[in-house]
């Protein structure tokens, strides 16, 4: 280990010295003049978006800020096909392209959809959520991306690519208010620091919004009466060096802090459990009417947040004559500290404190070497990638003071005689009550993971004629993960000891966090995970105005560790792993440039089958994947960017993927064979515009309207029908006034109709028939100053 982290801090200040004398260092981007222009890095270096022979979907940094779009959970409003949600954090963020995603609670189970912001590999969606700063254009790249981009990419990949420093000087401050107590603001400093060879940019912003949510606290302790606020700080900084013509290197380094509350949910459908915890609080523990447009929910315990989000990254790029090398050394530390209401309910039954017994962290020092060069008849690129993961999770769930009482009634049905006692005794335990379920006890688990990744990867085009190009691309990659667990049962697991002592056997006093077999168990596991990924194409020039495309591609994701208890017939699972998930996938498309270089449509069809899909579902107590032999996604997208007029830019798409499991029966899920998967709408869309004209002496104005759509979509893992959300719409906009762009003055909106939506659906905790889900955030509309020089 102690070479890799040499390699990884030495190797980039060896490029520095070996560069030759004939390439130029790192350029900022300049906004396209025509549709043919638009350049993207979708296989790993510059290229022009109509020569890139993939589905894909760009969305320029001039848009990104016109729509608000600050992270990738709002970039799903430019991009078809693509859905992102949170669940019970906003930790817990997925994506998913051509609905094919990983559910976010089990932080074992990696991210189909992969991110890289600048060429730094995310581990996860979550860890990947954060104010982007100055973006210079994301790309979303549709499909498994096997070769070149990191690794996981089973799905796709999202590419975040920000904007670097240059040498002519700007200044740019923004303030923002709006509603929600929504403000914040951001400045923004560029321009040299020493001549023309060292240059800086640095971006700082605060934001702060109240919760979107009415909560109801019962009997506390918990005091806030609102959730699923706004509250962080970022900086990011940058140093670009050009010592010679043939090399460039940039430092970068950023920090984000949040401290928040999320996330509670509201009822959908109130099962006959109600009555129970009425009883128990004040204010009825559940809305007794679900009515979600109400956004009131039910929460006496903390939903706090913390995040600290830190890292750094050196790319270093050379030209050495014969070919161009670069290097990205990063290393990423993520933590987050979060706290829960396990039950969704007023009533104090179970929680999650807020005192870091809750909390995951990540790790991640990776390093990768690229090597690109082309003659007349080849283009080439080829590299080494190395990462070390070390992932860090605690995980409580204690017992609130109406627990007790709360399994009692569940067990017996009664209002006067709670957990079947007798004289004040249990008749299930043979403890006193008041004894079996002590506030405050419970599970008490530490995790800790480590994975050590390798691997060569190499694609090459070939010319077979000026308008024929035949590519194939290999990447072998190698990872080891251990795992260690450690779990505690704070009360040693009496009650459920002291029932089966007594004969009696009932699952309920015997669920995982009171179980008395997993009281100081330890499991200690490691697993190697090897394989071939590789893709075969084939390309055609038609005409200077079409190209059309075909190729197979080979993808696949790590197995992986559950990161969570799980048990067979009240004894422990021997084993946490899970295998490696592998996809198949054809795509033919075609890309032209049309109505004299203003309109650029790309058209795919594509199909996907994936084996051993990693399915992380909620089973009522706890999150396990569960691997699923078949799942195919099968389907076409149709995307468009046009320039009809001057000052008028309008681009979207459509995308029809039919995703859907395999025809064999999955036990314990029996709904799910043969159906289309959750969060996979049949039908999504997505259509942008910006017009912009003069509209007094000096004064420009311009007009940003953002639309989504997407069918119907079930959005539980259990493919309960209860939980489909409708067709729906989202539209945000803005209205601006600029002078010759060195002030401005925005008038926004986000979700201007107010739909009402959900992001997930699910079982409420302890339950039975009741219905919760996390909603989409409601209309907001505000207003933006911005002034620049």
């Amino acid at each position: 280990m102690k070479s890799l982290r040499l390699v990884m801090a030495s190797a980039p200040w060896v490029l520095l010295l070996a560069a030759g004398p004939s390439f130029a260092a790192e350029e900022v981007e300049q906004a396209p003049t025509s549709v043919s222009d638009i350049v993207v890095t979708a296989e790993r270096g510059r290229d022009v978006l109509a020569r890139v022979p993939l589905s894909l979907t760009v969305t320029d940094g001039a848009l990104l800020r016109d729509l608000g779009v600050r992270d990738i959970k709002d970039l799903q409003l430019t991009t078809p096909g693509l859905l992102t949600a949170s669940s019970s954090n906003q930790t817990f963020t997925t994506a998913r392209i051509r609905g094919v995603g990983t559910v976010g609670d089990n932080p074992g189970v990696e991210s189909a959809v992969g991110v890289m912001v600048d060429g730094v590999y995310r581990p996860r969606n979550g860890v990947a959520l954060g104010d982007l700063g100055e973006v210079e254009r994301i790309e979303v790249l549709k499909g498994p991306q096997p070769t070149l981009f990191g690794k996981n990419a089973s799905a796709g990949i999202i590419n975040v690519v920000t904007a670097v420093p240059s040498f002519d000087p700007s200044l740019n401050l923004e303030a923002t208010l709006g509603e929600h107590g929504t403000k914040g603001g951001s400045i923004g400093l560029n321009g040299p620091l020493v001549g023309d060879q060292l240059a800086g940019r640095l971006y700082v912003a605060t934001r702060q919004r109240d919760g979107l949510y009415s909560v109801r606290t019962g009997e506390g302790p918990r005091t806030a009466t609102d959730d699923q606020n706004e509250n962080y700080d970022t900086i990011r900084g940058q140093l670009l060096w050009t010592p010679r013509d043939t090399v460039s290197a940039r430092l970068s380094a950023d920090y984000t802090a949040r401290d928040e509350r999320c996330c509670v949910g509201v009822q959908v459908l109130t099962g006959p459990t109600a009555p129970i915890l009425a009883v128990l609080s004040p204010d009825g523990g559940v809305m007794a009417t679900p009515d979600p447009d109400a956004r009131i929910a039910y929460s006496n315990r903390d939903t706090n947040t913390r995040i600290h989000d830190r890292g750094g990254s050196l790319h270093v790029d050379a030209d050495l004559g014969w070919a161009r090398l670069a290097s990205v050394t990063a290393y990423r530390d993520w933590r987050g500290v979060i706290s829960q209401d396990w039950d969704f309910s007023s009533a104090d039954i179970a929680y999650r404190p807020d005192d870091g017994s809750w909390s995951n962290r990540f790790r991640t020092l990776s390093q990768e070497f690229r090597l690109s060069g082309e003659t007349a008849r080849f283009d080439w690129n080829a590299g080494l990638f190395l990462a070390d993961e070390k992932l860090s999770r605690r995980d409580s769930i204690l017992y609130g003071r109406d627990y007790e009482e709360y399994v009692g009634r569940l067990l017996t049905r009664s209002a006067g005689n709670p957990l079947g006692q007798a004289d004040g005794v249990s008749q299930l335990t043979g403890l006193p009550f008041g004894t079996n379920f002590i506030e405050g006890e419970g599970q008490w688990d530490a995790y800790a993971q480590r994975a050590k990744s390798a691997a060569l990867f190499g694609q090459i085009d070939y010319r077979l004629t000026d308008a024929v190009t035949l590519s194939g691309g290999l990447r072998a990659a190698h990872e080891k993960k251990t795992m260690t667990a450690d779990y505690r049962n704070t009360d040693g697991g009496e009650a459920c000891s002291a029932a089966l002592a007594r004969g009696v056997s009932n699952a309920m006093l015997c669920l995982p966090w009171s179980n008395p077999a997993f009281n100081t168990l330890r499991q200690s596991e490691s697993l190697t995970d090897e394989g071939v990924t590789g893709m075969v194409r084939a390309e055609w020039q038609v005409s200077d105005q079409v190209r059309l495309y075909g190729g197979w591609s080979r993808g696949r994701k790590n197995g992986g560790f559950n990161l969570d208890r799980g048990q067979t017939n009240l004894v422990p699972d021997a084993s946490r792993a899970f295998p490696s998930e592998r996809v198949d996938a054809f795509e033919v498309g075609s890309k032209a440039v049309l109505l004299d270089d203003t309109l650029l449509l790309s058209v795919a069809a594509f199909r996907q089958t994936y084996e051993d899909f990693q399915l992380n579902t909620f089973l009522g107590t706890t999150f396990l994947v569960r691997s699923i032999p078949e799942v195919r996604a099968k389907g076409a997208e149709v995307d468009a960017i046009w320039h009809p007029v001057e000052g008028l830019s309008v681009q979207g798409g459509v995308t029809y993927a039919q995703t859907e499991y395999g025809d064999d029966p999955i036990a314990g899920l029996p709904l799910l064979a043969g159906k289309r998967m959750s969060f996979a709408p049949l039908w999504s869309g997505a259509l942008s515009g910006t017009y912009e004209r003069n509209v007094w002496s000096d004064l420009t104005g311009r007009v940003t309207l953002g639309a989504k759509y997407s069918s119907a979509y079930n959005t539980g893992s259990d493919l309960d029908p209860i939980k489909v959300q409708p067709a729906h719409w989202r539209v945000d906009g803005r209205i601006t006034v600029t002078r010759d762009e060195a002030w401005s003055v925005e008038v926004w909106g986000r979700n201007l109709f107010d739909a009402t939506y959900r992001q997930v659906a699910f079982g409420a905790p302890f339950q039975t028939g009741t219905l919760g889900a996390f909603l989409g955030e409601p209309r907001t509309v505000g207003v933006t100053l911005r002034l620049a020089r």
